[in-house]
């Protein structure tokens, strides 16, 4: 479960919210600026315990599509500046709408793997991916997960588009 957090700009907000959760016991898979995922969905006491740590610190957490939206494209501008080394050698627009799709193209592979009608050559091939090596890297750069791992997981919970 990935929840947003308004306000979360920094690596010293990541220092000061990876304590609190642990502290009120919330197991989590990794807190970045801009949003915390949780190993599974939390209940909405955990919500509202979650959401008075986060108001002490200064943050919020949101559940407006528009507002999660808009706090995305801050935390990828975010990155950009402040933690992106290399020259930049695209305008901002199409750096946006590059990530914007291949999110949603990491969406469409998990649910191709989720099926499972098709195997990974056959996905790749339909997803434009020169190789299964090509399309394996991309997906586990996006992800952290290899595609055959995935496919193993049929369980897992993919993101609605509404959500990407």
């Amino acid at each position: 479960m990935k929840l947003c957090i308004k306000n979360k700009v920094c690596i010293r907000c990541q220092m000061v919210v990876e304590p609190e959760l642990e502290k009120i016991g919330l197991p989590y898979n990794s807190v970045k600026i801009g949003e915390a995922e949780f190993i599974r969905n939390l209940e909405s006491e955990q919500l509202k315990q979650l959401g008075l740590v986060l108001k002490k610190a200064g943050l919020l957490l949101m559940d407006d599509k528009k507002s999660i939206l808009l706090e995305k494209v801050k935390s990828a501008i975010i990155d950009l500046v402040h933690y992106t080394e290399e020259q930049f050698k695209v305008n901002l627009s199409d750096f946006l709408s590059e990530k914007f799709y291949l999110t949603h193209k990491i969406e469409r592979l998990k649910e191709l793997f989720v099926n499972d009608e098709l195997n990974l050559f056959e996905i790749a091939y339909k997803m434009h991916y020169c190789s299964v090596v090509r399309l394996s890297n991309k997906f586990r750069k996006f992800t952290g997960l290899n595609a055959p791992h995935f496919k193993k997981f049929k369980n897992k919970r993919r993101d609605t588009l509404d959500d990407v």
